[in-house]
């Protein structure tokens, strides 16, 4: 069982789913003393730090129709940053980075950049600026900071591009269950796992797939911030880009002015603690919907909230054998999509009523709001196109990791899963099965650890009580690692800073990037109703 460590605003969600001259450096803030920058050590490096940015319109950095309609809006300009595609050869290949900006909308006011990662791994930050720019609005945030989106390297627009499936695969993907726990049916899905593996390898090549990791695109970050005439980072980082936060600490603790890490990724986790934390999470966020289901006329869960898991797999498991009809007459919901389109639904409380809708449909014969759920994951665009982040996710987790060669130990994880979240147990049993990175073509360059960064300024965790993708209990620790302040927010969606739902969570971290005044120590930022639909 695993998960996307994906995190889009629930307003985008429910929604769907730079200039030549290099920029002043941001100003150290009053009682703040700025670390001393030590220039870049391997001088084939310098001619990346010393690139300016040809910055202009964003048509070309478009991939949907969604994508088209908000990078004509004037706001927005683009550029591709430069990068040695292998650090250790930077003069060899490179690869092409991709930025999008909504500069500060009070240039007289400005602090330096604000770079944004989404998570995933493969989220586009070129895609999400403008829908999180549209929840900051003209706030000081936006007022204070040129705010800057980006793909990082092999994700989205970025270039070279992890591109290992073509649509029909994909959709073949989506439709296998991979539900057969036999021997036979372990051996069918490792089968399909090596041959996504000598698939990337052919139509990538290894030597991308190599330097793709999450240790690489800190070091992009650093180039990034340094191009755009920032001496020093700030960042948000949402979900995986936590993880990418943290690694720049570590590899870079005197860049940093300020790391808002939202929904964390906990790095310190063991290969079975991080391969089943998110279990317990999306079972609490199921069982919170399930109460916010009993509670309405018609609820297809019952009305009984421990009984709820059962009760879903009754619905859904008959869609095995039998897809149900949506309303596009050449596509039906099948059990895959079913349980895809709930677990997407379970990442924002904002998606519990079309969650709730969707499976009242299923009751009835109807698939169309969970196959539209299901389709929200996997990046489908309406003409059926795919964007590239279900492969990057793969890739760029097999870089980061350990390696599950221990079939007991993959046991181990399996009888954990199934205990711990058993609203996704469709009663086949357990398995040995492998996963996808034990077939990896390329070794990984990262590996599971605390944090250590020394000299790191007290940066800022912020960690939802519910969040069902990236457990609170997470967050704790990370800010533990880091010696951060904590943020604890009263929320059950994945993430909530900078999103208007939580004014608190909002204010204070406005204050830490804007003045770097810290929130007080264990401060909770209560429950907001959700504003109106």
């Amino acid at each position: 069982m695993t998960f996307f460590r994906r995190a889009v605003p629930a307003v985008a969600m429910a929604g769907a789913l730079m200039v030549p001259a290099a920029l002043p450096a941001a100003a150290a803030e009053p009682g703040v003393t700025a670390p001393v920058i030590v220039s870049p050590s391997v001088p084939a490096l310098n001619p990346f730090f010393e690139q300016e940015l040809a910055w202009g319109p964003c048509a070309e950095f478009a991939r949907t129709d969604t994508d088209r309609e908000a990078y004509a809006n004037p706001q927005y300009d683009c550029a591709h940053l430069e990068v040695p595609l292998d650090y250790g050869n930077p003069g060899l290949a490179t690869a092409r980075i991709a930025l999008l900006r909504q500069k500060a909308l009070d240039p007289a006011a400005r602090i330096g950049s604000l770079f944004v990662d989404p998570g995933g791994p493969g989220g586009s930050g070129v895609s999400f600026l403008p829908a999180l720019a549209g929840l900051i609005g003209d706030g000081e945030v936006a007022r204070r900071f040129d705010l800057i989106g980006f793909d990082p390297r092999g994700v989205g627009v970025s270039e070279p591009s992890i591109d290992c499936s073509t649509t029909e695969e994909v959709d073949a993907e989506r439709a296998d269950l991979d539900l057969d726990t036999t021997p036979e049916g372990v051996a069918q899905t490792e089968k399909e796992f090596q041959e996504f593996a000598d698939r990337c390898a052919e139509r990538v090549g290894t030597d991308v797939l190599g330097n793709v990791g999450t240790r690489d695109v800190a070091r992009d970050l650093q180039i990034a911030h340094e191009v755009v005439g920032d001496d020093l980072l700030t960042y948000v980082g949402y979900s995986y880009g936590t993880s990418i936060g943290a690694e720049f600490a570590e590899q870079f603790p005197a860049e940093v002015r300020a790391l808002v890490l939202d929904g964390a990724v906990d790095p310190s986790l063991g290969p079975v603690e991080s391969r089943t934390t998110q279990s317990r999470g999306f079972q609490r966020a199921f069982d919170n919907f399930a109460a916010y289901c009993v509670a309405q006329a018609g609820c297809p869960l019952g009305t009984d909230v421990a009984g709820a898991s059962a009760t879903v797999q009754e619905l859904l498991k008959p869609l095995i054998d039998a897809p149900v009809p949506t309303s596009d007459v050449a596509r039906t919901l099948g059990y895959t999509d079913a349980i895809t389109g709930l677990i997407q639904a379970l990442y924002a409380e904002s998606l519990w009523p079309p969650l709730l809708d969707g499976l009242r449909q299923v009751a009835s014969g109807d698939g169309t709001n969970l196959l539209i759920l299901a389709d929200i994951y996997y990046d489908r665009a309406p003409d059926g196109s795919y964007g590239n982040l279900l492969e990057a996710f793969p890739v760029i987790s097999c870089m980061d990791g350990d390696r599950l060669t221990d079939r007991a130990v993959a046991r181990e994880i399996n009888d954990t899963n199934l205990e711990l979240a058993p609203f996704l147990d469709a009663g086949f049993g357990s398995s040995d099965v492998l996963e996808l990175c034990s077939f990896w073509p390329v070794p990984p360059t990262g590996e599971a650890g605390p944090v250590e960064a020394p000299g790191l300024p007290t940066v800022l965790v912020a960690s939802s009580t519910g969040d069902p993708a990236t457990p609170y209990e997470d967050g704790v620790s990370l800010a533990g690692q880091l010696a951060a302040r904590l943020l604890t927010v009263e929320n059950d969606s994945h993430t909530v800073v900078l999103q208007g739902v939580n004014a608190c969570a909002d204010e204070a971290t406005t204050r830490y990037l804007v003045d770097l005044t810290l929130p007080p120590a264990d401060l909770t930022c209560a429950r907001e109703a959700p504003p109106a639909p």
